[in-house]
């Protein structure tokens, strides 16, 4: 039993956008999670690709729960950098959870953006996102 828990863990990793096919990128362009010129740099799925899906793009972070026997628990969640209050990050989030980041927007709604995978390319990820958040930040500081 531990055997098969571990292997199942360990089948959720990081995935590059490129690593993305053409329907994946479909998908969430159908569920306006992301525009035409927008380039997803790392996704990841705590299930198929289908039900759902975390990532974050050159402008905004995002998930989507797609629940084909209950439509009323799908979700559909993103943010652009610029409307981001805060950023908050769980990297140790347990055995049966993945790591996340719960995002807080300007409209004081938050959501959790989950990517599981190896704890660096978390550490990685995170900073990167973060990073991503703050230059834009400091472009709108600059612009006003």
């Amino acid at each position: 039993m531990c055997l098969i828990l571990l292997v199942l863990l360990s089948c959720n990793s990081i995935k590059t956008g490129d690593q993305l096919s053409k329907d994946e990128i479909l998908k969430i362009h159908k569920l306006g999670l992301l525009e035409k010129d927008e380039k997803v740099i790392a996704f990841s799925s705590q299930s198929s690709n289908s039900v759902s899906g975390n990532f974050y793009t050159d402008r905004r972070i995002a998930s989507y729960w797609q629940d084909k026997h209950n439509s009323a628990e799908n979700e559909a969640n993103s943010a652009f950098y610029k409307d981001i209050i805060s950023i908050d990050t769980v990297v140790y989030a347990g055995l049966t959870f993945a790591p996340f980041m719960t995002i807080t927007k300007k409209d004081s709604t938050s959501f959790k953006a989950y990517f599981d995978g190896e704890k660096k390319s978390v550490r990685k990820l995170f900073k990167d996102v973060f990073e991503k958040w703050e230059n834009t930040k400091r472009k709108d500081l600059n612009l006003k």
